[in-house]
């Protein structure tokens, strides 16, 4: 009788965006930190499948527009906004890690902060005008 190997280790696609960090690593190295890498982070999107796409195209607009002081630049593999190096917020696309949802995430650059306890990430079924306004005023209150 065959049984099922189990691993516990890490998943295909977290390798993946694993190879992708190292990727991004040795090309700062090679371009430095302040390079514009916002054609990258639309080569990404413009990959993506459907409806990831249509999404992350959308959060790409409306963070530039309410954030143009952030840097697009990708972060293991995934469309990241920054400032001064350090990621505010980025977008995970549902076939990224194979998850009903595409994700918007926000780090501890973001000012966010509300009380004990806030949300750090949202789930993005499909972008319309009512999410792109919540993402809009929470895109501006983090980097307040």
């Amino acid at each position: 009788m065959a049984t099922a190997k189990k691993y516990d280790g890490f998943t295909e696609e977290e390798r993946g965006a694993m190879k992708d960090r190292a990727k991004e690593l040795k090309a700062t190295t090679r371009r430095g930190a302040k390079a514009d890498t916002e054609a990258e982070v639309l080569a990404k999107i413009a990959e993506m499948a459907e409806p990831d796409r249509s999404i992350a195209t959308r959060l790409h607009a409306v963070i530039k527009a309410n954030a143009p002081e952030l840097t697009a630049k990708l972060w293991y593999g995934m469309p990241a906004y920054a400032r001064n190096g350090k990621i505010v917020c980025h977008f995970q696309p549902a076939t990224k890690f194979k998850t009903r949802y595409a994700l918007l995430g926000f780090g501890d650059e973001a000012n966010l902060d509300d009380g004990a306890m806030w949300p750090a990430w949202f789930a993005l079924a499909k972008m319309t005008a009512a999410v792109e306004t919540k993402v809009a005023a929470l895109v501006k209150q983090a980097v307040s």
